[in-house]
């Protein structure tokens, strides 16, 4: 029998289908962990009613390494660091168009070029343009953007040039990014994530988990994501880099990261969670209990400075827990509605879930 908690939170999003308040999620948790199974279920509940059964597969090129003048202590390409990372200068338009190819090939539908800047100059955003020019007419995957800080002119350049998505992380929440940053700010983040939706563009925004949160704070952060209502949020779990000042920081335990995604759904229950780095270190074996705990959405492929597992374990593992793959673009896609908010395109009436009561 489930805890009040956790029948509070399952009324309120499969019975009266709205949000849950700040202090119904902290109550959910605070649940023991021993209770991990119920809260799984209880998600995984709520990302078929809200999100359906598919899985979305995205690969990432990172087409700029390192130099970047910023110093976000969980990053190894910030030139404050010497992390050894590779530095280059933004990928000749032939190997972008390579991974490209790479990505469709993988069975994945989105394809996200990736630099490591404060924000694009000009000559640079031309750069990126002519890539998502060539990706579009080439393999017609759908193109989003993750190239720092931007101008709202930028913003509405890359929109005109059909990015479909744009990629800002806020990182952490509010009250921990001081810590974290201090070359540019949290505000200057939400800034650039509200500029990419008043553009036109999809905002795919999230952070990493495990950077010294608390368990309110990591709460905390998930309100303050929903509130600027991106599609989609990428869920990385630290992955410790050497050379970074997080180097030595203990990683999250298994049970602690599936207890996070599962608050996200609840939290988020519409939007496109996508695990992303960090996932094989800190989930192991237990991958497949990251999308039973609510994500819906998986990075293929390797990371911006590290190593994932091969596209075709994760097929293997989709195949195995009977989730099919987002086949096209525009499938289980949201769409963006005349007032600028995301929902799901329209689907048969749904059925009623029974509710389990204390």
């Amino acid at each position: 029998m489930p805890s009040d908690a956790l029948a509070t939170a399952e009324r309120a999003l499969l019975v009266e289908r709205r949000p849950l308040t700040r202090a119904e999620a902290v109550a959910v948790a605070q649940e023991p962990l021993d209770l991990l199974p119920d809260l799984v279920a209880l998600a995984h509940r709520v990302r078929l009613e809200y999100c359906g059964d598919s899985v979305e597969l995205e690969s990432l090129i990172n087409a700029k390494s390192g130099a970047c003048p910023e110093d976000c202590a969980f990053c190894s390409q910030s030139v404050k660091f010497d992390t050894g990372v590779d530095v280059y200068a933004f990928l000749d338009l032939e190997e972008v168009l390579a991974a490209a190819h790479a990505t469709r090939a993988a069975g994945a539908t989105q394809f996200c070029i990736v630099v490591a800047v404060r924000g694009p100059s000009e000559r640079l955003l031309d750069k990126v343009i002519e890539a998502v020019d060539a990706v579009h007419e080439q393999t017609g995957l759908e193109v989003a953007c993750s190239l720092g800080l931007l101008t709202p002119a930028q913003a509405q350049r890359l929109a005109d040039a059909g990015v479909r998505r744009y990629n800002h992380n806020l990182e952490a929440p509010r009250a921990r990014f001081p810590e974290l940053c201090t070359t540019h700010t949290y505000d200057d983040r939400v800034e650039t994530a509200r500029l990419a939706i008043d553009a036109g563009m999809e905002l795919c925004c999230g952070g990493i988990l495990g950077m010294g949160e608390t368990l309110e704070q990591r709460i905390d952060f998930a309100f303050e994501l929903a509130e600027l209502g991106p599609c989609e949020v990428p869920i990385n779990l630290l992955d410790p880099r050497p050379g970074t000042p997080l180097a030595d920081h203990e990683t999250m335990s298994a049970r602690e990261a599936l207890q996070a995604i599962a608050l996200f759904r609840l939290i988020l229950p519409s939007a496109w969670l996508r695990l992303a780095g960090g996932r094989e270190r800190v989930l192991g074996e237990l991958q497949g209990m990251g999308l039973l705990a609510g994500a819906n959405a998986l990075i293929v492929g390797n990371y911006l400075t590290t190593t994932g597992r091969s596209p075709e374990a994760d097929h293997a593992l989709l195949e195995a827990l009977g989730m099919p793959v987002a086949e096209g673009p525009g499938e289980g896609r949201f769409v963006v509605d005349a007032t600028g908010s995301h929902a799901l395109p329209a689907k048969p009436a749904r059925t009623t879930i029974p509710v389990t009561t204390t």
